[in-house]
């Protein structure tokens, strides 16, 4: 089963001919909210795709929580350990342009109350996928990461938003998920190369985990156990980017969950990561598992294998 221990937000999503620059008012051409929070949006993209999921975090007792749960909860996401705290549920402020490009002002309100020992021990055994990013406090997350490594859980991390990692998550993590701008924060403190391939390849090497960078329209990157994994993103008009490094996350962890082998899992998450862009919205635009496996069924035939000669 995965389980994701991660924020919850409800999402105020506001479209713009053109992102404001800074000092800049530009007149709305639309509004609306939207449940969201990487955790939670992860949790229903895995759900979607056909894993159980429970979710850990925390929401506020105000009029945002239940909005901020509810296709959740329709989709059968256990939520018994999210917990109802007094601060505010948490917000994202979103600006969309007309190029499906974003810019996101996130306030964490409840989120900041996650913690790591919510989440029971009988939960976090070899049959489970912990999923985790970085908008619930970080040593929480650490925590909750290193506790699940130690009792055979693999370890899924999508370190977002962006911020170095102290040594000791790479004693924690399995699978970690990077954008170009997370990749190149990790990579400078530990002397990586700050390309996103390189980067990918030099830290599966070191640390002897599956790593993976998306890269946009150039679709995603893999290294694992010394192979290097290239496939491109599905051809498609890009309506909101908003959601779709969660889409790919949230697929990618439930297809190794189940055991699909690397090449399968990065196909499945690069076709859900591409539908959502197409859709606006983080949680209303991820695409269900039929959809994302006949769009995957064609990528695949595209994905290249490479070997990575430093791998020992």
């Amino acid at each position: 089963m995965i389980v994701v221990f991660g924020s919850i937000n409800l999402d105020l999503v506001a479209r713009v001919a053109q992102l404001p620059r800074p000092g800049e008012t530009r007149a709305g051409t639309g509004f609306a909210t939207s449940p969201g929070g990487k955790g939670a949006n992860q949790a229903l993209a895995a759900r979607r795709a056909g894993a159980r999921v429970a979710l850990f975090g925390a929401v506020g007792r105000d009029a945002f929580a239940a909005p901020a749960l509810a296709l959740l909860d329709a989709a059968g996401v256990d939520l018994a350990g999210v917990r109802h705290v007094d601060a505010a549920t948490g917000v994202a402020l979103i600006h969309v342009d007309d190029a499906g490009e974003n810019a996101i002002t996130v306030v964490p309100g409840a989120n900041a109350c996650a913690r790591a020992v919510d989440v029971p021990d009988e939960l976090l055994g070899r049959g489970t996928t912990l999923v985790l990013q970085l908008e619930t406090p970080h040593d929480e997350s650490l925590a909750l990461a290193l506790r699940a490594r130690a009792r055979g859980a693999r370890v899924v991390l999508n370190p977002a938003p962006a911020a170095a990692l102290p040594a000791p998550w790479f004693e924690a993590v399995d699978v970690l998920v990077a954008n170009e701008t997370e990749a190149g924060e990790i990579a400078v403190p530990l002397g990586l190369p700050v390309a996103p391939r390189e980067f990918a390849a030099a830290l599966s090497e070191r640390h002897r985990l599956m790593a993976v960078t998306t890269l946009g329209r150039e679709g995603a990157y893999a290294a694992a156990e010394g192979t290097g994994y290239r496939l491109p993103a599905l051809a498609v008009e890009a309506r909101d980017t908003v959601g779709a490094g969660d889409a790919f996350v949230g697929v990618l962890a439930a297809a190794l969950d189940r055991g699909d082998a690397v090449d399968a899992a990065l196909a499945l998450a690069t076709a859900a990561g591409s539908i959502a862009c197409t859709r606006p919205g983080a949680q209303a635009a991820l695409p269900g598992a039929d959809e994302v496996a006949r769009a995957a069924a064609g990528l695949l035939r595209s994905l290249s294998r490479t070997h990575l000669r430093n791998h020992r």
